[in-house]
């Protein structure tokens, strides 16, 4: 272990011996958040092709891999591996396609249904006071997977923004994934 990190009896070590920083603050540990930034979970061929997006493999996994929410005919919802805030949902199309115009209308439709039932459930669960809503399409501008068009529903709370990511470019997730994933998939209505 290095110098200034939070120990999971709860104490500290502080010191320039342990890691050369003399400065006096706690260090969150998040190396999860590596393969993200490093790109290290991206297959070699990218994502263009289904074989290697995980939007087309996610609904094959079983639940507790895929963190699959709902499942609907054509599209459905999962939890961001990357999460902005707790319950940051992804409603996706089965069908890889890249752009909002290229789906057709029943798939349109069901998408802005579970966008909807989204917002719902992550209320009813987590009382979130609102949503962030959005697509990003194409990598300018700032889809990570361009080739697989996804809806995200990120729930806010007030005062959900705070010193950690502004200072310490890190965002603290108080719940697992797995366990967001029961709780969300419990209440969507079947």
């Amino acid at each position: 272990m290095t110098g200034a990190e939070r120990h999971l009896d709860g104490d500290t070590d502080h010191g320039p011996a342990d890691d050369g920083l003399a400065d006096g603050l706690d260090r969150l540990w998040t190396p999860h958040r590596m393969t993200y930034i490093s790109g290290g979970d991206r297959p070699e061929g990218g994502y263009e092709e289904p074989a290697g997006c995980p939007f087309c493999l996610a609904p094959g996994l079983p639940p507790e891999r895929s963190l699959v929410v709902a499942r609907g005919e054509h599209v459905f919802a999962v939890l961001n591996l990357y999460p902005y805030n707790p319950g940051h949902l992804l409603v996706c199309p089965y069908r890889h396609v890249a752009d909002y115009t290229a789906l057709d209308q029943a798939e349109t439709v069901e998408l802005a249904a579970f966008t909807q039932t989204a917002m719902r459930v992550v209320r009813q669960v987590s009382s979130a006071h609102g949503f962030n809503l959005g697509m990003n399409q194409g990598g300018v501008a700032g889809a990570g997977i361009a080739a697989h068009l996804h809806q995200h529903v990120v729930p806010r709370w007030g005062g959900d923004i705070n010193f950690m990511p502004v200072i310490g470019r890190t965002k603290v997730l108080p719940q697992l994934l797995s366990d967001t994933r029961e709780l969300l998939a419990r209440a969507w209505p079947s």
